[in-house]
């Protein structure tokens, strides 16, 4: 269990790093990790990594929200490809950088004149929200833009707008995921495991499968939702334990067939 700010009642979590590959706006899990509440977040990281690297295509970019604005994942992202990170509004130095009406692009020092310093190139976006879920105004966001700096802090902006789809990712997710009370670390990061896994069967096949051919891409039927699916599969599921209920055992929990057969 993992410390975390109040939410829902609780203090307490299990918490887990994924990395998805994202490819013609389409998110796939590619891997899972655990981590742990004695291990610094960039170790997970590290571990994810590690799996992705192995994959046999190129990474064009990496993208990754502030809970990923550490010094040793920005060097390591970095040394794999393109990274852009979004920067949480912390510390001064950070602030008075954001601190603007105008996007622009600029250096910053990560631990200032200290052996950890980690120099980084950093947009600065301005957006404005056009009653965009009620709210208005100008808003300025900061992003990690290593080796994009041949783009205008707008555009790595809209890089960064791409991993938009892993959200929908987690939501849809959690349709599929086990509920238990256990907190048996390795008994919920299976069900977090198996729910990736059903998410992921069901893109492919909505896309190779169930999608229609047509001029100008193709025709997604909108009722094979990701619920339906995950319906199909529990009602087999159903079906099959309520099959294994009906066979005649000997009394010890062996089908009687299994029984006469080893007699």
């Amino acid at each position: 269990l993992c410390s975390m700010a109040a939410k829902d009642g609780t203090t307490t979590c299990h918490r887990y790093c994924t990395a998805y590959v994202v490819s013609n706006e389409k998110p796939v899990t590619l891997a899972m990790t655990y981590v742990r509440n004695d291990e610094d977040e960039a170790d997970a990281v590290e571990r994810v990594l590690a799996r992705v690297e192995n994959y046999p295509f190129e990474i064009d970019l990496l993208l990754a929200d502030s809970g990923f604005y550490n010094e040793r994942v920005i060097r390591r992202a970095r040394d794999i490809a393109a990274t852009v990170v979004h920067v949480p509004k912390k510390g001064e130095r950070m602030k008075d950088k954001l601190d603007t009406h105008k996007s622009y692009m600029t250096t910053y020092r990560m631990y200032k004149d200290s052996e950890r310093e980690l120099r980084f190139p950093l947009a600065v976006a301005v957006s404005y929200q056009n009653g965009d879920r009620g709210k208005h105004g100008e808003v300025v966001r900061g992003y990690v833009a290593c080796g994009v700096t041949d783009r205008s802090a707008k555009q790595v902006e809209r890089l960064y707008r791409k991993r938009s789809g892993i959200e929908t990712t987690y939501r849809l997710l959690r349709q599929a995921r086990g509920i238990t009370t256990t907190r048996d670390p390795v008994v919920r990061f299976a069900i977090m495991l198996v729910a990736a896994l059903l998410e992921n069967l069901w893109l492919v096949l909505r896309w190779a499968v169930v999608a229609r051919p047509q001029r100008g891409g193709r025709d997604l039927p909108e009722e094979f939702t990701f619920k339906t699916f995950c319906g199909w599969i529990r009602h087999e599921l159903e079906e099959e334990l309520r099959r294994r209920w009906k066979i005649k055992a000997n009394g010890v929990g062996v089908p009687a067939s299994q029984a006469s057969a080893a007699g």
